[in-house]
């Protein structure tokens, strides 16, 4: 088993969370932390897949010096809505 070093904050942290939480013990809290760490990497890939195919498939604006970026992302943001 690797060692780790843990910050007094990380520490007080999981001992909280061992002692008010549903886990048994500081591994249950380690394994947990492990599993949201991959269900967030697994998601940010997804989205990058997405917007690579969004990208190939020609789904994109480009914005140049001249462009309005704020009032373009209201005026999508209005669309949406209606």
């Amino acid at each position: 088993m690797t060692n780790i070093q843990l910050s007094d904050e990380d520490r007080a942290f999981i001992e909280e969370r061992v002692r008010t939480g549903p886990y048994q013990d500081v591994n249950d809290v380690v394994h947990a932390g492990l599993q949201a760490l991959q269900r967030n990497e697994a998601s940010l890939k997804q989205l990058i897949q997405e917007g690579d195919d969004d990208i190939a498939a020609g789904r994109f604006y480009e914005f140049g010096e001249e462009d309005n970026l704020t009032d373009f992302i209201i005026a999508r943001s209005k669309a949406r809505k209606a």
